[in-house]
């Protein structure tokens, strides 16, 4: 059990931090302007999904009275304070950067415009856009009093209308808008007036073109505000014993769409009586945390914000390289039977993967592939390679979780059409989620079986593999793939865990593994032997492991933590952990690999892993570490972390603090790790 009154840093609060690293980004003005405004779109979104998940549990735990206090470190009421604070102090800072980065933008020649800066050009041509994309898919509805409010969607941006006039001689009439990005894209491109590029907002058009949608109300003002509301998407999942786990999900994807309210987010500029009726209407106080903000909300979008302007306002292009193995015209099979393969995304191909199993799917010596899905592309290739396989009489198993949050509907469409065309689909583990990300190709080699086996610490994704750093371990290792084909077992027949002397697989073995291996390098230490641990994960939390590494670290076990989010470990409290240095990287691409590294007296020991050192991953997940056995594939990968390490431009100090100082360092040479490690894999020029 892990000790009592354990230093650690609330995870929600955690996050936030992260969230502030994102944010970094875009305030940041050596980023490249257009990637900063996608960051705010990164920012924006990563918040809806923090209310969405986190703060709608503290939100059920306070209405259920549950005592809550012990697992989450805080009493969740002062928690969901705090949390409000240090949104509204975030979404001030936003709005600061908002501005400054419209501002860089216009001198970049590139301006974006309200409806009350439109010349009578431009004013015409956005009434014939509006006339002929927006109108169309525009339904409003009136609001009173009496009528009952109408469901706002969760992801949805509104607006609230509200005509008036200026003599009262008739009461004010209420009108809600949804803003149809769902349908167009939220940015229009006016056209260019000499050098200078122009973009209105789809939410700006609309206020433009106001009139027209309200020809018959007496009035001669309109008022128009962006709203938007947050939902609670957790998945309730009823014990009905009649009804499949199919249906289970379908129900529960139905149920999250009417989710309880979370947040309202609101412009500030909005009239106290406008913002009164709704708080009303959607069965708000002012405790349940309403977000006042600037005039537009669902920066989502701006994830997709339009690449006009100079070539240097985006980031440089950094195409995907070759395996030097994997060539043209050479088959994957032959060289994975003689060495192991790892391929790290994005810097170098993730078509190699998809040329495997396409490879696989037309080879007549193949008798079956297994392959676990978490969330997969919306156009993936991987399934149309499985499928391609069943159609040439290859036997095809997938285990595919439809529990991934948010990806459930495109899971289940993925799960059927792959039952449609033979496959054998078995959909997870009851009670676990399967997050491994395996594959299990068989092929029948001079009258043997033999197995290729695929561990990674990503998703089957062709889409995020373009920005996800991740990496892929290929191998025909005889121990490791007889034990990856266990797994598989495991998913078909939940009553045989199997043994496991080489891969780490929660939620059986991996705690238990990890606590030995730490405990050797506190033998060591205490024997003054080298003694030393490196992780690289996405979020550190659990108790019982930061105890254990706060254990290492006062026997004097070196340790160097690189967690790009929730890290509730403290670094460099005196006594206690000391001996561990703590960074997190934002940058271009989203750090996603994990990677665990033992000194084990210099004779280290290497695993990449789907899992983080999160309770949920280690007890209630289906996940996999495999060990790196191959010495050259050790030093690739030492060499990509001591890359990381190395950073003294995007890496942030993780302190008590939580003030994401930027690291500093003596080094006169600027290291970007991200950049650094694509040069790390470019072909040496003779």
């Amino acid at each position: 059990m892990a000790k009592k009154n354990v230093i650690l840093i609330n995870r929600e609060l955690s996050w936030l931090a992260f969230n502030e690293r994102v944010l970094q980004e875009a305030e940041d003005a050596t980023v490249p302007l257009i990637e900063r405004i996608k960051f705010l779109g990164i920012y924006s979104n990563n918040r809806d999904e923090f209310f969405r998940v986190r703060v709608a549990t503290l939100k059920r735990a306070v209405k259920l009275h549950k005592k809550v206090d012990e697992f989450m470190g805080e009493n969740p009421i002062r928690l969901l304070d705090k949390i409000q604070k240090a949104v509204i102090d975030q979404q001030l800072k936003f709005e600061r950067i908002y501005q400054d980065i419209t501002t860089e933008l216009h001198k970049q020649n590139i301006s974006i415009i309200s409806e009350k800066q439109l010349s009578t050009e431009q004013g015409g041509f956005v009434k014939n856009y509006f006339r002929e994309k927006v109108m169309p898919i525009l339904f409003p509805i009136m609001l009173d009093n009496t009528t009952t409010f109408p469901y706002l969607k969760d992801k949805s941006g509104y607006l609230i209308i509200k005509l008036g006039r200026t003599d009262k001689t008739k009461k004010s009439k209420y009108a809600l808008i949804e803003v149809p990005t769902d349908v167009i894209s939220r940015f229009v491109v006016l056209p260019k007036i000499k050098e200078q590029n122009f973009i209105i907002l789809l939410d700006d058009v609309i206020r433009y073109c106001l009139e027209d949608v309200f020809p018959n109300f007496e009035h001669d003002y309109i008022e128009a505000y962006n709203i938007k509301l947050t939902r609670d998407a957790e998945i309730d999942m009823d014990n009905d014993l009649s009804k499949s786990f199919v249906e289970k999900i379908s129900k529960g994807l139905k149920d999250r769409k009417k989710g309880q309210p979370v947040r309202l987010v609101y412009d500030s500029q909005i009239a106290p009586d406008m913002l009164d009726f709704i708080m009303k209407k959607v069965k708000l106080g002012k405790e349940d945390n309403p977000i006042p903000g600037g005039r537009y909300h669902n920066f989502k979008d701006f994830i997709s914000f339009p690449n006009v302007g100079a070539a240097e306002l985006s980031y440089k292009k950094t195409p995907p390289l070759k395996h030097p193995d994997l060539t043209d015209q050479i088959s994957i099979f032959k060289v994975i039977k003689k060495k192991d393969v790892m391929l790290t995304y994005p810097y170098q191909s993730y078509d190699h993967l998809i040329d495997f199993l396409r490879e696989a799917s037309i080879d007549p010596k193949v008798q079956s592939i297994k392959i676990t899905l978490y969330r997969v592309a919306k156009n993936s290739n991987v399934v149309k390679a499985l499928i391609n396989a069943i159609k040439n009489g290859k036997q095809v198993t997938a285990v595919i979780e439809l529990q991934a949050r948010f990806d459930e509907e495109s899971n289940m469409y993925w799960a059927n059409k792959l039952q449609e065309e033979g496959a054998k689909v078995i959909y997870g583990v009851p009670g676990l989620k399967v997050h491994s990300k395996m594959f299990l190709i068989t092929r029948k080699e001079s009258g043997k079986m033999v197995h290729y086996a695929h561990i990674g610490t990503g998703n089957f994704n062709g889409d995020t593999a373009k920005i996800y750093t991740d990496h892929s371990l290929i191998t025909a290792n005889k121990h490791i793939a007889e034990e990856v084909e266990k797994v598989f077992t495991f998913y078909s027949d939940n009553f045989k865990a199997g043994t496991y002397k080489h891969l780490l697989v929660s939620p059986f073995f991996m705690r238990k593994r990890l606590i030995q291996l730490i405990n050797k390098e506190i033998q060591h230490a205490k024997a003054g032997k080298p003694a030393a641990i490196t992780l690289k994960l996405n979020n550190l939390v659990d108790t019982e492991m930061i105890t254990k590494l706060y254990e290492a670290s006062s026997e004097g076990v070196q340790i160097k933590l690189i967690v790009r989010g929730i890290c509730s470990l403290v670094a460099g409290i005196k006594g206690l952990s000391d001996n561990i240095e703590a960074i997190s990287i934002v940058d271009k691409f989203l750090e996603h690999s994990r990677v665990f590294i033992f000194c084990n007296n210099g004779d280290e020991k290497y695993f990449i892993s789907s899992a983080d050192w999160m309770t949920r991953n280690l007890d209630h997940r289906s996940e996999v570490a495999v060990p790196i056995y191959d010495k050259e594939i050790q030093k690739q990968l030492r060499a990509n972390i001591d890359t990381l390490w190395s950073d003294n431009t995007k890496a942030r100090v993780l302190g008590s603090k939580q003030n994401n100082e930027y690291r500093q360092s003596n080094r006169k040479v600027k290291v970007r790790a991200q950049e650094a490690i694509y040069n790390l894999f470019k072909p040496v020029k003779n």
